[in-house]
Protein backbone atom coordinates (compact mmCIF):
# COMPACT_ATOMS: atom_id res chain seq x y z
CA UNK A 1 0.00 0.00 0.00
CA UNK A 2 1.34 3.58 -1.11
CA UNK A 3 -0.07 6.77 -1.84
CA UNK A 4 -0.16 8.71 -5.19
CA UNK A 5 -1.04 12.52 -5.10
CA UNK A 6 -0.71 15.28 -7.69
CA UNK A 7 -1.92 18.07 -9.63
CA UNK A 8 -2.08 17.89 -13.21
CA UNK A 9 -2.06 21.36 -14.73
CA UNK A 10 -4.25 23.08 -17.52
CA UNK A 11 -2.39 25.66 -19.44
CA UNK A 12 -3.96 29.47 -17.59
CA UNK A 13 -2.05 32.48 -16.34
CA UNK A 14 -2.52 31.44 -12.62
CA UNK A 15 -1.62 34.93 -10.27
CA UNK A 16 0.59 34.25 -7.07
CA UNK A 17 -1.99 34.07 -4.88
CA UNK A 18 -3.51 30.88 -6.56
CA UNK A 19 -0.03 29.28 -7.19
CA UNK A 20 0.34 29.44 -3.51
CA UNK A 21 -3.51 28.16 -2.80
CA UNK A 22 -2.44 25.24 -5.34
CA UNK A 23 0.55 24.45 -3.99
CA UNK A 24 -0.97 24.42 -0.22
CA UNK A 25 -3.40 21.48 -1.29
CA UNK A 26 -0.65 19.36 -2.78
CA UNK A 27 0.99 19.85 0.77
CA UNK A 28 -2.30 18.84 2.60
CA UNK A 29 -2.54 16.03 0.41
CA UNK A 30 1.07 14.28 0.64
CA UNK A 31 0.92 14.92 5.02
CA UNK A 32 -2.35 13.05 4.41
CA UNK A 33 -0.70 10.57 2.80
CA UNK A 34 1.97 9.44 4.94
CA UNK A 35 -0.80 6.79 6.14
CA UNK A 36 -0.58 5.04 3.74
CA UNK A 37 3.49 5.44 2.71
CA UNK A 38 5.50 5.99 6.52
CA UNK A 39 8.65 4.78 5.37
CA UNK A 40 9.58 7.15 2.56
CA UNK A 41 7.93 10.32 0.15
CA UNK A 42 9.11 12.61 -2.73
CA UNK A 43 7.52 14.86 -5.21
CA UNK A 44 8.46 15.91 -8.64
CA UNK A 45 7.14 18.22 -11.07
CA UNK A 46 7.61 18.47 -15.44
CA UNK A 47 7.84 21.74 -17.24
CA UNK A 48 6.25 22.53 -20.78
CA UNK A 49 10.27 22.97 -21.91
CA UNK A 50 11.11 19.58 -21.17
CA UNK A 51 12.88 20.18 -17.66
CA UNK A 52 12.09 18.24 -14.47
CA UNK A 53 12.96 18.07 -10.87
CA UNK A 54 12.60 15.23 -8.51
CA UNK A 55 13.22 15.27 -4.32
CA UNK A 56 12.51 11.79 -2.49
CA UNK A 57 13.73 10.72 0.49
CA UNK A 58 13.38 7.60 3.00
CA UNK A 59 11.44 9.69 5.84
CA UNK A 60 7.84 10.11 6.05
CA UNK A 61 5.91 13.43 4.42
CA UNK A 62 6.08 15.65 7.19
CA UNK A 63 9.72 15.64 7.88
CA UNK A 64 10.25 16.20 3.94
CA UNK A 65 8.18 19.31 3.99
CA UNK A 66 10.64 20.90 5.92
CA UNK A 67 13.58 19.94 3.81
CA UNK A 68 15.38 22.58 2.12
CA UNK A 69 15.02 21.09 -1.12
CA UNK A 70 11.20 19.92 -1.07
CA UNK A 71 10.44 23.42 -0.37
CA UNK A 72 12.49 24.85 -3.23
CA UNK A 73 11.00 22.31 -5.51
CA UNK A 74 7.88 23.55 -4.93
CA UNK A 75 8.44 27.26 -4.67
CA UNK A 76 9.73 26.50 -8.85
CA UNK A 77 5.94 25.26 -9.74
CA UNK A 78 4.90 28.00 -11.92
CA UNK A 79 2.50 28.47 -14.62
CA UNK A 80 4.74 26.38 -17.44
CA UNK A 81 4.47 23.34 -14.22
CA UNK A 82 2.51 20.18 -16.35
CA UNK A 83 2.22 18.12 -13.28
CA UNK A 84 3.30 18.47 -9.68
CA UNK A 85 3.15 14.55 -8.76
CA UNK A 86 3.75 13.20 -4.37
CA UNK A 87 4.18 9.83 -3.67
CA UNK A 88 4.11 7.97 -0.48
CA UNK A 89 5.69 4.89 0.16
CA UNK A 90 5.46 1.20 1.98
CA UNK A 91 8.02 -0.56 1.76
CA UNK A 92 7.40 -4.14 0.23
CA UNK A 93 10.39 -4.88 -1.82
CA UNK A 94 13.73 -2.72 -1.95
CA UNK A 95 15.26 -0.63 0.77
CA UNK A 96 13.71 2.51 1.21
CA UNK A 97 17.21 3.89 2.32
CA UNK A 98 18.15 3.00 -1.18
CA UNK A 99 16.69 6.36 -2.88
CA UNK A 100 16.52 4.75 -6.36
CA UNK A 101 14.08 2.67 -4.67
CA UNK A 102 11.37 5.08 -3.86
CA UNK A 103 9.41 7.16 -6.06
CA UNK A 104 9.27 8.96 -7.87
CA UNK A 105 10.76 7.08 -9.99
CA UNK A 106 12.83 8.16 -13.65
CA UNK A 107 13.09 5.59 -16.49
CA UNK A 108 15.01 7.00 -19.36
CA UNK A 109 12.88 9.96 -20.00
CA UNK A 110 9.76 9.05 -17.84
CA UNK A 111 8.56 9.99 -15.03
CA UNK A 112 5.88 8.43 -12.41
CA UNK A 113 5.01 7.00 -9.33
CA UNK A 114 2.82 3.45 -9.16
CA UNK A 115 0.52 2.22 -5.90
CA UNK A 116 0.85 -1.69 -6.02
CA UNK A 117 2.72 -4.95 -6.65
CA UNK A 118 3.83 -6.76 -9.76
CA UNK A 119 4.25 -9.77 -9.12
CA UNK A 120 5.97 -11.35 -12.21
CA UNK A 121 8.41 -8.01 -12.48
CA UNK A 122 11.80 -9.63 -12.43
CA UNK A 123 10.30 -12.14 -15.32
CA UNK A 124 9.43 -9.48 -17.26
CA UNK A 125 12.69 -7.33 -17.02
CA UNK A 126 14.38 -10.88 -17.98
CA UNK A 127 11.88 -11.67 -21.17
CA UNK A 128 11.71 -8.25 -22.19
CA UNK A 129 15.49 -7.01 -21.95
CA UNK A 130 14.54 -3.91 -19.82
CA UNK A 131 17.51 -1.85 -17.87
CA UNK A 132 16.97 -1.93 -14.61
CA UNK A 133 18.09 0.61 -12.28
CA UNK A 134 16.47 -0.05 -8.71
CA UNK A 135 15.32 -2.67 -7.17
CA UNK A 136 11.62 -2.15 -6.77
CA UNK A 137 8.64 -3.91 -8.94
CA UNK A 138 7.22 -0.71 -9.80
CA UNK A 139 10.12 0.58 -12.33
CA UNK A 140 8.62 -1.98 -14.62
CA UNK A 141 5.78 -0.06 -15.78
CA UNK A 142 8.02 3.13 -16.42
CA UNK A 143 10.65 0.80 -18.61
CA UNK A 144 7.62 -0.01 -20.75
CA UNK A 145 6.39 3.11 -21.46
CA UNK A 146 10.23 4.69 -21.92
CA UNK A 147 10.33 1.84 -24.37
CA UNK A 148 7.22 2.91 -26.11
CA UNK A 149 8.51 6.63 -26.50
CA UNK A 150 11.16 6.57 -28.49
CA UNK A 151 10.40 10.07 -30.13
CA UNK A 152 8.64 11.39 -26.94
CA UNK A 153 5.27 11.00 -26.21
CA UNK A 154 4.21 7.63 -25.05
CA UNK A 155 2.51 5.13 -27.40
CA UNK A 156 -0.14 4.28 -25.85
CA UNK A 157 -1.31 1.29 -27.86
CA UNK A 158 1.95 0.10 -27.16
CA UNK A 159 2.28 0.40 -23.53
CA UNK A 160 -1.33 -1.37 -23.14
CA UNK A 161 -0.20 -4.30 -25.08
CA UNK A 162 2.90 -4.70 -22.50
CA UNK A 163 1.26 -3.62 -19.80
CA UNK A 164 -1.34 -6.82 -20.30
CA UNK A 165 1.96 -9.23 -19.53
CA UNK A 166 1.92 -7.61 -15.93
CA UNK A 167 0.56 -9.87 -13.17
CA UNK A 168 -0.76 -8.10 -10.07
CA UNK A 169 -1.67 -4.28 -9.18
CA UNK A 170 -1.40 -1.27 -9.74
CA UNK A 171 -2.72 2.85 -10.28
CA UNK A 172 0.07 4.88 -11.89
CA UNK A 173 0.58 8.16 -13.25
CA UNK A 174 3.54 9.17 -15.65
CA UNK A 175 4.59 11.00 -18.26
CA UNK A 176 7.13 12.48 -20.84
CA UNK A 177 9.95 14.59 -20.15
CA UNK A 178 9.49 14.66 -24.01
CA UNK A 179 5.99 15.21 -24.32
CA UNK A 180 5.63 16.40 -20.38
CA UNK A 181 2.03 18.16 -22.03
CA UNK A 182 0.56 15.01 -22.24
CA UNK A 183 -0.02 12.88 -18.78
CA UNK A 184 -1.00 8.97 -18.48
CA UNK A 185 -3.22 7.97 -15.40
CA UNK A 186 -3.53 4.01 -14.86
CA UNK A 187 -6.49 3.39 -13.11
CA UNK A 188 -5.95 -0.40 -11.88
CA UNK A 189 -7.07 -2.35 -9.56
CA UNK A 190 -5.42 0.22 -6.55
CA UNK A 191 -7.82 2.95 -5.75
CA UNK A 192 -7.26 6.48 -7.36
CA UNK A 193 -9.49 9.45 -7.11
CA UNK A 194 -9.51 12.17 -9.65
CA UNK A 195 -11.52 15.99 -9.11
CA UNK A 196 -11.42 18.93 -11.68
CA UNK A 197 -11.78 22.67 -11.00
CA UNK A 198 -12.71 24.48 -14.49
CA UNK A 199 -11.79 27.95 -12.63
CA UNK A 200 -8.49 26.56 -11.36
CA UNK A 201 -7.84 24.33 -14.56
CA UNK A 202 -6.41 21.66 -12.58
CA UNK A 203 -7.25 17.97 -12.20
CA UNK A 204 -6.23 16.80 -8.42
CA UNK A 205 -5.78 13.11 -7.46
CA UNK A 206 -5.05 11.00 -4.58
CA UNK A 207 -5.31 7.27 -3.25
CA UNK A 208 -8.48 8.17 -1.04
CA UNK A 209 -10.97 11.04 -1.62
CA UNK A 210 -10.44 11.72 1.95
CA UNK A 211 -7.24 13.37 1.20
CA UNK A 212 -8.62 15.37 -1.20
CA UNK A 213 -11.18 16.49 0.79
CA UNK A 214 -9.10 17.55 3.70
CA UNK A 215 -7.05 19.29 1.50
CA UNK A 216 -9.69 21.51 -0.38
CA UNK A 217 -11.76 22.06 2.84
CA UNK A 218 -14.44 22.47 1.26
CA UNK A 219 -13.81 25.14 -1.27
CA UNK A 220 -16.80 24.95 -4.12
CA UNK A 221 -16.46 24.09 -7.87
CA UNK A 222 -14.40 20.72 -7.31
CA UNK A 223 -16.16 17.98 -9.51
CA UNK A 224 -15.46 13.95 -9.08
CA UNK A 225 -14.32 12.58 -12.24
CA UNK A 226 -15.77 8.82 -11.93
CA UNK A 227 -13.30 6.69 -13.79
CA UNK A 228 -13.65 3.02 -13.54
CA UNK A 229 -10.98 0.42 -12.36
CA UNK A 230 -8.72 -0.45 -15.53
CA UNK A 231 -8.93 2.68 -17.79
CA UNK A 232 -6.38 4.74 -18.93
CA UNK A 233 -6.79 8.45 -18.94
CA UNK A 234 -5.22 10.86 -21.03
CA UNK A 235 -4.85 14.54 -19.21
CA UNK A 236 -3.43 17.10 -21.52
CA UNK A 237 -1.88 20.67 -20.10
CA UNK A 238 -3.59 22.81 -23.53
CA UNK A 239 -7.27 21.94 -22.02
CA UNK A 240 -7.59 19.11 -18.60
CA UNK A 241 -11.16 19.39 -19.34
CA UNK A 242 -10.63 17.73 -22.66
CA UNK A 243 -9.46 14.10 -20.74
CA UNK A 244 -9.30 11.25 -23.25
CA UNK A 245 -10.37 7.73 -21.59
CA UNK A 246 -9.97 4.09 -22.58
CA UNK A 247 -9.46 0.48 -21.37
CA UNK A 248 -6.44 -1.13 -20.22
CA UNK A 249 -5.84 -4.74 -19.29
CA UNK A 250 -3.44 -6.69 -17.27
CA UNK A 251 -3.96 -9.55 -15.08
CA UNK A 252 -4.92 -8.48 -11.75
CA UNK A 253 -3.58 -11.03 -8.25
CA UNK A 254 -4.59 -9.86 -5.18
CA UNK A 255 -1.65 -11.68 -3.11
CA UNK A 256 1.36 -13.06 -4.05
CA UNK A 257 1.24 -17.08 -3.95
CA UNK A 258 -3.20 -16.79 -4.96
CA UNK A 259 -2.83 -16.73 -8.61
CA UNK A 260 -5.94 -15.80 -10.48
CA UNK A 261 -7.81 -19.18 -12.70
CA UNK A 262 -6.26 -19.96 -14.86
CA UNK A 263 -3.33 -18.68 -15.16
CA UNK A 264 0.31 -20.37 -14.23
CA UNK A 265 2.95 -19.82 -12.27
Amino acid sequence: MCGQVGIIFGRKHRRPNERDYLREVFIRMLLHSEERGPHASGLAWLKTDGSHRIFKRPMRAHELVYEKPFQELLGQVDNETTILMGHTRWRTRGNEFNNRNNHPIQAGIVIGTHNGTLYNADYLFRRLGLPRYAEVDSELIFRLADRFAPEGPIDQEGLKKALALCRGQMSAVLASRLAPGTITVLKGNKPLCLRIHRQHRVVLYASDDAFIDFAVDNEKGWRELEVPPMTMLTIRHEDVRAIENSEFRFIPQERKGTLPEGVNA
